[in-house]
C-alpha cells in the first residue's frame, strides 16, 4: 500500500469513529428506560406500583 492509501484508511477510519460516537443508536432508544415520570406512568398502566411505592418498599425504615 502507498502512504497515500494509508492515510485515507486513517482517514475513514477516524469520521467513522466520530459519527458513531455522537449518533444514537436507534436500536437502542427504545430500551432505555426514560423519565422518571415515564417510568412511573408504565408501571401504573400495566398494573403494576407506582415507582415511589416500589422504591419505598426496598429498605425498611430504620
Amino acid at each position: 500500500m502507498t502512504d497515500e492509501s494509508v492515510l485515507r484508511i486513517a482517514a475513514i477510519c477516524a469520521v467513522l469513529s466520530i459519527v458513531e460516537d455522537n449518533a444514537q443508536d436507534s436500536s437502542r432508544i427504545g430500551r432505555q428506560p426514560g423519565p422518571v415520570w415515564t417510568q412511573d406512568h408504565i408501571r401504573i398502566n400495566t398494573g403494576k406500583n407506582s415507582l415511589m411505592n416500589r422504591k419505598s418498599s426496598r429498605s425498611p425504615w430504620r
